[in-house]
């Protein structure tokens, strides 16, 4: 799981004529960190910005496309209706072979980016990116993007952090260890008597979160612990007590 951060970028509409009633301004951030929320939000915002924020806690900086992100037609150009056309598609309608330029704050120029150029993208991106979030006042838009920024260690993500923790540990004595190893590098009582047991599954889980945020490297099945990962580390193990640094052997 992941400390997420929204970040207001823009406004998509037309601030200066339709003002932001609840003064967002660029640079204004707002944080779920696993336990709690930190900053301001509009209420109205919040009811689309949180449950994003909520997939990001989740999946981390891994790509949440919109399942409308895998529709073929964000690569087709622009139409128009030609009913004798219906004998080729079955509907009818002719190609419009170059791109649509919309003016600026028009609802069509909402679209993703990427979507009904020609030609097109020559990869599937429309939709793929799907961070930015905005609120539903058409006339003024506030943008915000969305990240995971690091893990969460706080509320019920605490035993999972400690599990990442204890995982670099691990791996920091053992350079180069394998993932499929670590496993062996506990007893069995610290695999099955600290919550969540440990099982092959969960210490890929884990593994994958702490690559994610860069704590670790994974080459071929091998694990090393980045710089970043040992500073993290360290910071953790200073905010052990005394009678933790002896029950989880830091």
């Amino acid at each position: 799981m992941f400390q997420v951060r929204a970040t207001m970028i823009g406004f998509a509409g037309d601030e200066g004529k339709y003002p932001c009633h609840f003064r967002h301004k660029i640079g204004d951030t707002f944080v779920y960190d696993g336990e709690k929320y930190i900053g301001r939000i509009c209420p109205g915002f919040s009811a689309v910005l949180v449950p994003k924020m909520i997939a990001v806690y989740a999946a981390g900086p891994r790509k949440i496309p919109e399942p409308m992100a895998y529709f073929p037609f964000w690569y087709a150009p622009v139409s128009r209706r030609d009913p004798g056309r219906k004998i080729y598609d079955g509907i009818g309608f002719r190609n419009v072979l170059h791109t649509e330029v919309e003016p600026e704050n028009a609802i069509a120029s909402l679209q993703p980016e990427g979507a009904f150029r020609w030609p097109p993208c020559s990869e599937r991106i429309v939709g793929m990116d799907n961070s930015i979030v905005t609120c539903a006042d058409n006339r003024t838009r506030v943008m915000m993007k969305v990240e995971a920024f690091d893990l969460a260690e706080k509320g019920d993500s605490a035993p999972y952090f400690r599990r990442e923790m204890s995982i670099l540990h691990k791996a920091l004595s053992r350079p180069a260890i394998r993932v499929a190893q670590i496993l062996g590098e506990f007893t069995k009582e610290e695999i099955e008597g600290i919550y969540p047991a440990l099982s092959p599954i969960m210490v890929r889980a884990l593994c994958e979160e702490l690559e994610l945020m860069g704590y670790m490297e994974i080459k071929k099945g091998r694990v090393s612990v980045t710089e970043k990962g040992k500073g993290k580390l360290i910071a953790f193990k200073k905010s052990l007590t005394a009678k933790e640094k002896r029950a989880l052997k830091m």
